[in-house]
């Protein structure tokens, strides 16, 4: 029985913790794999949204709910106007010019953050309805992560379909993939890589908010998880919207795995599955070749 708890334990907070990191992850495959933009500053639109979140609840009493969606709207204005104002000034320039871009917001994102909220992290208080304990088939799971589970089912499924389905998700391919074909076609390619990026920093901020219990909001946050967020991307493959999803669900089941079984080698398994993969996949998962 104690070998099936631990197995139950590290598929449950392995799926949670997936699952923030694919909502707050897949944001960034879309925009680097539809727009071709180096924008390490990704972590920051999330850190944005879960001060946000915090700022709306504390100071203004507003419901979680409320607080989450607001966030997003807020971060998606926000990218907007750095959209139009920075980024489509290097759309087509190297990546080195995208790369140095977005890190100097970064470095501007977290001395903000530093002033406005301090250095330590904020907490971010749960409605009563997700900060409990569920019984399910014998065995005891916290209700926020089961809430995250199911947000991160919902994010895939409606994100998956608005891709690849809707004449939406067709005319930003088109865009993408010939874009003066599509603009003698009658489509406003300016328009649709603003709503792109929009969108994913909207997704950022809805994992920075929903996962704030799980990866807490500090200003460091856009730099300290970084790196895991390239590597969903890397695994999962850029302008996939599939990749990212399993990408996270088998770093974050076998990084929950080894810091439970191994916890001397835990820290290391998300760089040697990285190395492994990307060896046998080069493009990743579902990555365009």
């Amino acid at each position: 029985m104690d070998a099936v708890n631990i197995l139950v334990s590290i598929a449950f907070s392995g799926a949670a913790y997936a699952m923030v990191l694919y909502m707050t992850s897949v944001g960034l495959s879309v925009t680097m794999g539809l727009l071709g933009v180096a924008n390490l500053a990704h972590g920051a639109f999330a850190m944005t949204g879960g001060y946000f979140l915090v700022t709306f609840m504390d100071r203004f009493a507003w419901p979680f709910g409320l607080a989450v969606a607001l966030s997003c709207v807020a971060v998606g204005l926000l990218s907007l106007v750095l959209e139009r104002t920075l980024y489509s000034r290097v759309y087509n320039g190297t990546e080195l010019d995208q790369v140095v871009l977005s890190m100097g917001l970064i470095f501007i994102a977290t001395a903000i953050a530093h002033v406005t909220f301090g250095a330590q992290p904020v907490r971010v208080v749960l409605p009563e309805a997700v900060n409990g304990q569920l019984l399910l088939g014998g065995f005891s799971f916290p209700t926020y992560r089961i809430f995250l589970i199911a947000a991160g089912l919902c994010v895939f499924a409606l994100l998956w379909v608005t891709i690849e389905k809707t004449l939406v998700g067709a005319r930003i391919r088109a865009a993408v993939d010939n874009r003066a074909m599509a603009e003698a076609c009658g489509l406003n390619s300016k328009k649709l890589f603003a709503a792109v990026f929009a969108l994913g920093s909207v997704l950022a901020a809805l994992g920075g908010s929903l996962g704030a219990e799980v990866l807490a909001i500090e200003p460091e946050y856009a730099l300290k998880h970084l790196v895991y967020f390239l590597i969903v991307v890397a695994v999962g493959g850029l302008g996939s919207v599939k990749g990212p999803f399993f990408a996270a669900l088998l770093l974050g089941i076998g990084d929950s795995a080894c810091k439970i079984l191994a916890p001397e080698f835990g820290g290391i398994f998300i760089y040697v599955a990285l190395f492994i993969l990307l060896l046998i996949r080069p493009n990743g998962l579902f990555g365009r070749v």
